[in-house]
C-alpha cells in the first residue's frame, strides 16, 4: 500500500517544504506562484514532484495533484501542517482494518478558533455530519476516487470566486457517488497558525458566500440550516454585526442575490 502526499501551497520554497512538513511518503506539490516550472528530488529516500504554477484556487491545486497521482492511498495536505513521526503507518494501518472504507478522515490539532472537528471514536459519515472537515484531514483511495468520478469544486474555496466550502462539496460528491467515508480518532499533524489567504472577517462577503454554500449542499433546505449555523455560532459570528443582518446576507446567498 503506497501512500502519497497532495499538497497544496501558495508562494513556497519547494525544495525544503517536505523537509518543513516533515513528510515522509512519496508527494505531488501544487505551488501557486508567479512562474511556471518542475522540480523533483529526493526526501527520507521517497520522491517529492514539484509544479509550480500561475492557476490559482485551492480546488483547482487539489484537482492537478490528484490528476498527477499514482498512490494507491492519497492524502490531501495543506502546506502549514507538519506531520507527526510515524503518520503514514497510522494511515495505512487504519486502512488496512478498515477494507471498505474508501476515505477516512483523520484528525489535526488545530488553534480552538479554528477547530470545526475533533472525532473522539470512529463513525461512519453520512449526509448530516459530513459538512465540518476540512480537506486535510481527508485521506482516500485513489482508485476509488477515479472510479467515481469526483473532484475538487473551481467555484469555492482560496483564491476561488466563493470563500470556502470546497471540501464540504468534495465530501458530499463523495458520499453521493456511494463512496464509504469513516472517521478516524487518529492524530496525524499539526496546524502551524498563519493569517488565513481567503478569512477577512465575519462581513457581507462571509455570510453571502456562506448562503451560496449552503443553496449548492442543500438545496431546498438551505435557508433553515443557515439560521441553525447562525444560531449555533452567533456568540463568536455575530459580534458586531448581529446574527439578524447576517441571516438577511445569508438569504440574499442562497438566492443567488
Amino acid at each position: 500500500m503506497e501512500l502519497q502526499m497532495l499538497v497544496s501551497a501558495v508562494n513556497q520554497e519547494v525544495l525544503t517544504l517536505a523537509e518543513k512538513m516533515n513528510i515522509e511518503t512519496e508527494a505531488v506539490v501544487i505551488n501557486q506562484c508567479e512562474s511556471f516550472s518542475y522540480d523533483e528530488y529526493r526526501h527520507k529516500g521517497h520522491r517529492v514532484r514539484c509544479y509550480s504554477l500561475k492557476e490559482r484556487g485551492v480546488g483547482l491545486s487539489r484537482n492537478t495533484a490528484l490528476m498527477r497521482a499514482d498512490g494507491d492511498i492519497c492524502i490531501f495536505a495543506d502546506e502549514d501542517i507538519v506531520y507527526d513521526t510515524g503518520y503514514a503507518k497510522k494511515v495505512e494501518k487504519e486502512f488496512q482494518e478498515r477494507k471498505d472504507a474508501d476515505l477516512i478522515l483523520f484528525n489535526v490539532k488545530v488553534a480552538p478558533a479554528r477547530r470545526t472537528y475533533w472525532n473522539e471514536k470512529e463513525k461512519r459519515i453520512r449526509w448530516y455530519n459530513y459538512g465540518r472537515y476540512p480537506a486535510y484531514s481527508i485521506a482516500a483511495r485513489r482508485s476509488a476516487l477515479h472510479s467515481a468520478n469526483v473532484s475538487f469544486s473551481l467555484l469555492f474555496g482560496g483564491g476561488a470566486i466563493y470563500s470556502n466550502g470546497e471540501d464540504s462539496l468534495f465530501l458530499r460528491d463523495c458520499l453521493k457517488a456511494g463512496l464509504r467515508i469513516y472517521a478516524s480518532p487518529v492524530v496525524i499533524g499539526e496546524e502551524i497558525e498563519r493569517k488565513s489567504t481567503w478569512f477577512y472577517g465575519y462581513n457581507e462577503k462571509f455570510f453571502k458566500d456562506r448562503g451560496v454554500l449552503y443553496r449548492y449542499l442543500y438545496g431546498r433546505v438551505a435557508i433553515p440550516f443557515s439560521l441553525r449555523f447562525l444560531l449555533a455560532h452567533k456568540k463568536e459570528m455575530c459580534k458586531e454585526i448581529g446574527w439578524k443582518q447576517a441571516y438577511k446576507w445569508m438569504r440574499e446567498g442562497v438566492r443567488g442575490l
